[in-house]
C-alpha cells in the first residue's frame, strides 16, 4: 500500500545555489549529492522527513501569475508569522507577507532560483 510521498522534485537553475539556500538558509538536511555523468543528483530533507530532489531545469513555469505559487510545493510551519519574521531576518524574500485566506493565514516565499512556495500553518 502507499504510505505518502518519498520525493519532490523542484526545478533550479543553480544546483549550488540552492543547496545553500536550502540547508544553510532554511536549515534542511542534505541527504545526497553526487554527481552521475554530465549530471547532480541533489536531495535535501525538510524537518518532516519529505526530500526535495532539486533537480538542474531552466528555472520555475514561466506561467504562472505573479504573487501566486508556481510550484506545486506547500511548505507548514508552526506559526506563520513567526516563520515569516524568522525567515525574513534570515534574508528570505516573501513576495507576500503573511495575511489571512479563507483557507488560513498564509504567505508566499520565493528560494533563491525564483520558484515561490506558501507558507501554511501545519493542519492538527
Amino acid at each position: 500500500m502507499l504510505r505518502g510521498i518519498s520525493k519532490v522534485r523542484i526545478g533550479v537553475r543553480d544546483q549550488e545555489r540552492a543547496k545553500r539556500f536550502w540547508s544553510e538558509t532554511l536549515g534542511c538536511d542534505v541527504v545526497q549529492d553526487q554527481t552521475y555523468g554530465d549530471e547532480r543528483w541533489l536531495e535535501v530533507r525538510l524537518p518532516d522527513g519529505v526530500v526535495l530532489v532539486l533537480e538542474q531545469s531552466d528555472g520555475p513555469d514561466p506561467t504562472a501569475a505573479p504573487g501566486q505559487p508556481n510550484t506545486a510545493v506547500f511548505l507548514a510551519c508552526d506559526d506563520v508569522d513567526a516563520t515569516w519574521r524568522e525567515l525574513t531576518g534570515r534574508g528570505v524574500e516573501f513576495v507576500q507577507e503573511p495575511i489571512d485566506m479563507p483557507f488560513g493565514r498564509w504567505a508566499l516565499l520565493t528560494d533563491t532560483e525564483g520558484n515561490r512556495f506558501p507558507l501554511l500553518a501545519a493542519a492538527g
